[in-house]
């Protein structure tokens, strides 16, 4: 099977097809040019206060940090009345913003534009004050070496041609090239993003306090699976009209491996990994047992055994959750990879700081757009590896030892 390396996570990711001109709500993601550091701010306060206490954690933000701040909550209204702040977050190297556009974007001369405008306008008044405070004179009828967020590509080049750096850049700009953006649709998901931007610096905090647990490690652990014996298994358990040389090599080309074995990549309480593990997989046709699977394994929960599972049917949630809302802690193989910045959900992450949840997968990474499912072969081997962790067929519940 070909190696594919990962798909890396693009800061420029777009909805596709989406007309950015129209009304809608905007999650954008901004991050600092590479190897500024922190000019923002930086993280302080304490985990044990509560989020209204002037102690909770929070970014102390610095000079350059205020003035982004000062710039997002002037420019962006004055020059386009129709957008509103919504919410947002200024982190050490990187700010979150929640956009509300109630009306068709129009600049101000009345000419119809679009939101990657929007945020080119912003870092370009960032950028202008940025070098003020640096000291780099900015005044007119000096030429600022900017680098825009869309090079215009001279015509009658090659296809695939990179226009160079001007390598005149006397002054860096603050911000990273593009943005990334994720549209809330219901009002559900809008108060789920507004949770996740007011929570930031908590779980930076959270994230610094316990390094060594809330950061992803490559190839934490390796199974004894081998890439052979999970096709095998798949060519078993899988409909031919699912199991296609295509679906396999998929498969193959996704998969994490070290000397010959699936790996896996883990997040979270790694200690788990020396308990005994048993496998959570529901299969149709045990449906009219499903009651007796879950009663047994909830007594091996409580007996001190980590259930490992990949979430994925109904049962399987269902069992998993009870088991979590017991108390109990839980290993879920995850479905995707880990990306290069991985912060899983706020749930999660302090499922993971109090040692009661693995997060585990045998994949590379790979983007995957909101209505992407995943596939019947897919699923069929995240159950195989959850046996291969265990060490145990996903049967086992149907016997008394």
């Amino acid at each position: 099977m070909e190696k594919q390396h990962p798909t890396r996570h693009s800061m420029q990711r777009r909805m596709a097809k989406h007309n950015y001109a129209l009304p809608g709500t905007y999650h954008i993601t901004v991050h600092v040019a590479e190897g500024m550091g922190q000019p923002l701010g930086q993280i302080e306060g304490s985990m044990q206060q509560p989020d209204d206490s002037p102690d909770a954690p929070h970014v102390a933000l610095t000079p350059v940090g205020i003035m982004v701040r000062e710039e997002l909550l002037t420019s962006i209204t004055k020059h386009y009345p129709m957008i509103t702040i919504d919410t947002f977050v200024i982190m050490p190297e990187h700010l979150h913003i929640l956009l509300q556009v109630k009306a068709p974007i129009v600049s101000s001369t009345g000419r119809p534009t679009h939101l990657g405008q929007v945020i080119a306008g912003y870092k370009k008044g960032c950028n202008r004050r940025y070098w003020a405070i640096k000291g780099q004179d900015t005044s007119a009828g000096k030429p600022l070496n900017t680098v825009p967020d869309a090079p215009l590509v001279p015509s009658g080049l090659p296809a695939g041609y990179k226009v160079p750096s001007s390598g005149t850049t006397g002054r860096r700009p603050l911000f990273a090239l593009g943005y990334c953006d994720v549209m809330p649709i219901t009002p559900e998901q809008l108060a789920t993003q507004r949770a996740y931007i007011n929570a930031n610096p908590r779980s930076r905090l959270l994230r610094t306090s316990l390094r060594d647990t809330l950061t992803a490690c490559r190839n934490g652990h390796t199974t004894a699976l081998t890439p052979s014996a999970l096709r095998g298994f798949l060519q078993r358990e899988c409909l031919q009209k699912h199991a296609t040389p295509d679906a396999l090599s998929a498969i193959g080309c996704r998969l994490l491996l070290a000397d010959g074995k699936i790996a896996l990549d883990t997040y979270g309480n790694r200690q788990l990994l020396n308990s005994r593990l048993l496998p959570v997989v529901c299969h149709r046709k045990d449906k009219p047992l499903f009651e007796q699977q879950k009663a047994r394994c909830l007594e091996e929960a409580a007996r001190g055994t980590v259930l490992v599972s990949p979430r994925i049917a109904s049962g399987e949630q269902e069992i998993m959750n009870e088991t979590v809302n017991h108390g109990f802690p839980v290993i879920i193989i995850a479905d995707n990879g880990f990306p290069e910045r991985y912060h899983p959900s706020a749930v999660r992450l302090n499922q993971c700081a109090t040692d009661r949840l693995l997060l585990v997968t045998p994949w590379q990474y790979q983007y995957r757009g909101k209505n992407e499912q995943v596939t019947v072969p897919f699923c069929k081997a995240m159950n195989c590896v959850a046996q291969a962790l265990c060490r145990q067929k996903d049967d086992w519940w149907k016997n008394r030892e």
